[in-house]
């Protein structure tokens, strides 16, 4: 297994110039798209448009290309999109290939390797259960087999994008009498992604399921995954798990390595994440990468949270008292200044709200380093 890396920049959620431009090079063979994950630049709520606005216009670029239907297109790759795009983040897109050609790895080195799985339609009443918790980890297991990865501890980043709660489909679970968690849209993102963030933790053994139950989803923070960074739209309604770790049978021209962000200004985290993917390229405490080092980063994946305490490093902050922004907005543009600083590189997928995804008041950061 060989995984393509590549990022192109948006002017709007409907740009797909720059995918364009790679396929005419022959930079990007369309056959062997598999996901794109990326950033808009809507709202980041249950009303963003944005993310089914940008999945529209890739899968008409690709339609053609590909002799497939729009619909086809949708599912044959996996499109995972991350609403706001506050202070410096930077509208763009990580446009991911596969190529299943046999080929030698490299004696005694694990390179990026990707799997992909999706779930059965997740109903409404279904979304923040132990429901879905399992389906969920019976997807984690999928695509951790399909990545040829044995040991969890090789797997670094899994990314999960599921439904959450419209009105529409509030009101189809209660007519069919089936009452959901919450009949609030935005009130719903929680418990979604909770409960696909226990899914993976389930999966790769860092929770186990006896702990788990409905109501601790949400509510008992102190059970969580270290890798998961998951969200939820109203656009789906399947869960869709993209788990990227290295393997000894990839053959990549890329490593991925995580961290854990204790706050929303750990730079030292950011350099921890690069160096686990590549141990030349600095270490916490260090402050800075060079630019060789700043060159090999292809893709950094974070997920942003306010203090639950309303303090970072012991001085007070107003995220979570602003009735005019809401709390993921804040962190979102403030841990993306700090992860830019440290990359040189403000297009960034940072995603707000960690439910279950590493410990309270802290947040998963994954890096993608090109290996030299």
């Amino acid at each position: 297994m060989k995984i393509g890396v590549h990022k192109v920049a948006m002017a709007a959620p409907n740009d797909v110039s720059e995918l364009a431009a790679l396929i005419v090079a022959g930079t990007v063979d369309p056959a062997r798209i598999v996901a794109l994950i990326g950033k808009t630049e809507g709202n980041g709520g249950a009303n963003d448009f944005t993310r089914g606005y940008a999945t529209l216009s890739y899968q008409l670029l690709l339609a053609p290309l590909l002799g497939l239907s729009p619909e086809e297109v949708g599912h044959r790759i996996a499109f995972v999109w991350s609403g706001g795009t506050e202070g410096v983040l930077s509208p763009h897109a990580t446009v991911l290939t596969r190529d299943e050609s046999i080929a030698p790895p490299v004696a005694g080195d694990k390179r990026l390797a990707l799997g992909i799985a999706t779930t059965r339609t997740i109903l409404p009443e279904e979304v923040g259960t132990m429901v879905q918790v399992r389906e969920v980890a019976r997807a984690v297991r999928v695509a951790l087999d399909q990545a040829g990865i044995a040991e969890p501890a090789d797997v670094h980043y899994v990314q999960v994008k599921g439904p959450l709660l419209t009105p529409a489909a509030v009101a189809e679970a209660e007519a069919r009498g089936r009452p959901t968690v919450t009949r609030d849209p935005n009130g719903s993102k929680p418990y979604a992604r909770g409960a696909t963030a226990l899914g993976v933790a389930l999966a790769l053994g860092e929770v186990a399921e006896e702990a788990l139950s409905d109501a601790a989803i949400a509510r008992r923070l102190d059970l969580f995954s270290k890798v998961a960074s998951t969200s939820a739209g109203g656009e789906l309604t399947a869960c869709e798990v993209l788990l990227f770790g290295n393997s000894p049978s990839a053959t990549s021209d890329f490593r991925i390595g995580h961290a854990v962000l204790r706050d929303a200004i750990d730079a030292d985290a950011v350099i921890e994440a690069i160096g686990s993917a590549d141990p030349e390229s600095g270490s916490p405490g260090s402050g800075r990468l060079d630019a060789a080092a700043r060159s090999r980063i292809a893709a950094i994946f974070a997920k942003a949270e306010a203090s639950p305490t309303g303090r970072i490093r012991g001085r007070r902050n107003t995220m979570l008292s602003d009735a005019d922004i809401h709390y993921e907005r804040h962190a979102r543009a403030a841990l993306g200044a700090v992860i830019a600083s440290v990359t040189g590189d403000p297009a960034l997928f940072v995603s707000g709200g960690t439910e279950h995804q590493c410990g309270p008041g802290e947040a998963p950061i994954a890096a993608i380093v090109q290996v030299r």
